[in-house]
């Protein structure tokens, strides 16, 4: 009852003009910057944040929290029509959704969309009521020990699930601590890495290097690959159109895809690094796995396109659940959020709940209700957000990064930090070039202040034993997470080989010849080239980018 009552009081905290004001604006924002290609959730809320300044927190972090979610959406709307990616997290919905636009089926494939994100989004939201307290009462126990292991398993998860090129994603984490250890020591009060600056004697502000990361970055990883030249054309959506809603049909293949991908998303969203992206493939590979019509998935399956939709929605509200209880971004967005946090003072973590009780069960009531704009400006704006999707890149590309700059110039009026946003957007452009992770290192710039003051206390506290991570039991499951982490791609890897060699030599003895794995066997053991293969994934948790120049 509980929790039912908290959420009663986040409902009334929030139901004032200036929030709803502020939920609306956020959905309707995320969602134009889901609809425009190379943007996204992280860079939307990171351009953003300088608007907010000023701003009530709670309806400033409801705000940037609604652009989160809004933007899930926002980018299968360019998937479903050209067969473009607006974010990583709708790369699944390419696979089935463009199919069923070249049919002349896109209104019911962006409903569809539509409905399993509500789906998704209100069982995240139940569940997120749920988990939160337990795990913020679990999470009050810890000590400096557990809190600076649960940073490196944040970051080892990110690094280790993301495939290929672990090593570079290690590196970009570095990066990231580096960059995180400018300023004053916390141990004796001297400055370190300020060149004599006296704007760096604060450090360096996450700000600026995440629009410069993901808001420049990202424009000119596009330009490179040639988003400028492309020329964007799609039929005419109307909802008065004849064929715009789904078909009876259409619900009964997919209901069973949107509860399974809403459970699946959400849970996978609880791993700190796990993010929507991994979550959405999963789904895909999990819906044609289970479907008695496999081979019409990349073809056109409703399934394969609600289950992915339900998958990311859900993630995002499962990636809250370690934001708020451990204040432990589980993703690039997450980790701009919690640099919102911050900002107004407000300590994302265990004792966040029971210190700002309005605040945070209004930020969760408010995605509540977010949900339920969402799915009536879903439906009824697509043809409007249809059309931003046909602006041409190369007009948007440099109004975008005018707002990057007087953006960032305008948190602290401060021409040093509009230069390291510059050059972090170059670096951005580079890291995304040869596959660097910009999500490590903003996570590492984000967490990193938290991991070296709990690893002082804790070397303080033990009197430099490390001894002191073994002999308490919170610390001793984490460490068993750490080892799983590290082993689980190895092990992975092993089983796949031995199903494979398994399936062939079963295939040798019941006809005496030797016999290739059935594609549905290649499909369930992650084949190159299939949704469910890590191969597809680059270190920012991304689809490679198959119209990149290499």
């Amino acid at each position: 009852m509980d929790i039912f009552n908290n959420l009663a009081q986040g409902i009334i905290t929030i139901l004032t003009v200036q929030n709803v004001l502020l939920l609306l604006a956020g959905v309707t924002l995320g969602m134009i910057i889901g609809v425009m290609p190379g943007l996204g959730p992280t860079a939307g809320i990171a351009i953003l944040l300088p608007v907010t300044f000023g701003m009530d927190p709670t309806g400033a972090i409801i705000m940037l929290a609604a652009v989160y979610y809004g933007s899930m959406y926002g980018g299968t709307i360019t998937s479903v029509l050209i067969n473009t990616p607006g974010e990583s997290a709708t790369v699944a919905s390419t696979f089935d959704g463009f199919p069923l636009a070249r049919q002349g089926r896109a209104g019911p494939a962006l409903v569809m969309a539509a409905i399993a994100s509500f789906i998704a989004g209100t069982i995240g939201v139940i569940l997120l009521s749920a988990f939160a307290p337990m795990v913020a009462s679990i999470a009050r126990t810890f000590g400096p020990p557990e809190l600076f292991l649960i940073v490196v398993v944040g970051l080892l998860t990110l690094i280790m699930i993301i495939g290929k090129n672990r090593i570079l994603g290690i590196l970009s984490a570095l990066i990231g601590f580096a960059l995180a250890t400018v300023g004053i020591d916390i141990g004796v009060g001297e400055q370190r890495y300020t060149f004599g600056s006296s704007e760096l004697i604060s450090g360096i502000d996450f700000v600026p290097v995440a629009i410069g990361l993901f808001g420049v970055g990202e424009i000119l990883y596009s330009l490179w690959r040639g988003a400028h030249k492309e020329h964007l054309d799609f039929g005419k959506i109307s909802i008065k159109g004849k064929g715009f809603w789904p078909t009876r049909s259409d619900f009964k293949e997919s209901n069973g895809a949107m509860v399974r991908g809403s459970f699946l998303g959400f849970f996978t969203g609880l791993a700190p690094g796990a993010g929507a992206t991994v979550a959405s493939l999963m789904s895909y590979s999990l819906e044609k796995s289970i479907s008695k019509k496999p081979e019409r998935f990349g073809k056109g399956a409703m399934a394969g396109l609600a289950g992915p939709e339900a998958a990311n929605n859900g993630a995002s509200a499962g990636a809250m659940v370690p934001l708020l209880t451990l204040g432990i971004p589980g993703s690039a967005a997450t980790a701009v959020l919690l640099a919102a946090f911050l900002m107004w003072g407000l300590q994302p973590g265990p004792l966040l709940m029971e210190q700002n009780p309005d605040f945070a069960w209004g930020l969760i009531a408010s995605m509540y209700l977010g949900n339920v704009a969402l799915l009536i400006i879903n439906i009824f704006m697509i043809p409007t957000f249809a059309n931003v999707a046909r602006v041409p890149f190369r007009i948007l590309a440099p109004i975008i990064i005018v707002i990057c700059v007087l953006g960032t110039f305008a948190v602290h009026s401060s021409m040093v930090e509009v230069g390291i946003m510059l050059a972090c957007g170059v670096l951005g452009f580079f890291m995304r070039r040869y596959g660097f992770s910009p999500a490590a290192l903003v996570i590492a710039l984000v967490l990193g202040p938290l991991a070296e003051e709990s690893l002082r206390q804790t070397m303080i506290i033990s009197g430099g034993n490390l001894g002191i991570f073994i002999e308490r039991s919170a610390s001793m499951w984490i460490l068993a997470v750490m080892v799983a982490l590290i082993a689980l791609p190895f092990v992975s890897r092993r089983i796949t080989r031995l199903a494979a060699m398994a399936v062939t030599e079963f295939g040798r003895r019941r006809r005496g010849t030797p016999v290739e794995p059935s594609p549905e066997a290649q499909d369930s053991l992650g084949s190159p080239g299939s949704p469910g293969s890590p191969d597809l994934l680059d270190l920012s948790g991304q689809k490679k980018d198959v119209n990149s120049p290499n």
